[in-house]
């Protein structure tokens, strides 16, 4: 049985792309901050699913503690098939009213926990010459945003890390790839006011914004034997707003 770690499971996006994977039985690591979102999360799956949930509550920006997940891990199922890095925060404002916490913050949970977790999969995935590593992004990293140059530089530099990681991963027979969406219903984007959600609902040609369980097709996807040949790539999932 393929198994993955997916990072920021709790909720939104990573929750749907651990549903996704458990409908195709895939075992699961999941990482959150929140442990009892994750014990939930993990019955929840179990109950319906014939695979193994792992949880493991911790900051994704810590270093030595992305270690220990992944080791153990790796310990328990023998194999990492696919790591998806979903784990994010962001912290809109504008660069003169930043904190010099409020970038760190942002850069080290956004951008920090994808190398973090990204070196000690790879080491194993090394090993076993096989794996798929997604990272999730945004179309602010693309396009950029007023109010988010901290979450747009922290995204922008996923699609960077990315594409260079494919290229040192790729003769390895491991592939690495982004997927940026757009605006999508989640928890986090109904915190925002009504006028930014109109003023990005009025750009998108669908005329809807998207949902978590979209954005998981696509992971799952990019993870699966039908994205073989895709390497270094950025699938925005947006409904055509850039």
């Amino acid at each position: 049985m393929k198994c993955a770690i997916i990072t920021g499971a709790s909720k939104g996006i990573g929750k749907a792309t651990a549903i996704k994977f458990a409908q195709n039985y895939y075992n699961l690591g999941l990482v959150s901050r929140s442990e009892n979102l994750l014990s939930e999360l993990k019955k929840e799956i179990e109950s319906k699913y014939n695979v193994k949930v792992e949880i493991y509550s911790a900051d994704v920006s810590d270093y030595k503690r992305a270690e220990e997940i992944v080791d153990d891990f790796y310990k328990k199922f023998n194999r990492i098939d696919v790591l998806v890095n979903n784990a994010g925060i962001t912290d809109d404002k504008f660069l003169l009213r930043m904190i010099e916490s409020d970038w760190d913050n942002v850069i080290s949970v956004n951008l920090k926990s994808v190398f973090n977790y990204s070196k000690f999969t790879s080491k194993y995935m090394l090993k076993q010459k096989f794996g798929v590593i997604i990272n999730i992004s945004s179309v602010s990293g693309i396009i950029g945003n007023a109010g988010q140059t901290s979450y747009s530089a922290s995204k922008s530099a996923i699609i960077a890390f990315t594409k260079s990681l494919a290229k040192e991963l790729g003769s390895r027979n491991i592939r690495v790839n982004v997927v940026a969406p757009g605006f999508i219903s989640t928890e986090m984007t109904q915190k925002l006011p009504d006028e930014i959600k109109n003023n990005y609902l009025n750009r998108i040609p669908l005329k809807r914004f998207g949902t978590p369980e979209e954005v998981a097709n696509v992971v799952y996807f990019l993870a699966s034997d039908e994205a073989s040949y895709i390497n270094g790539q950025v699938i925005v999932v947006d409904g055509g707003m850039i």
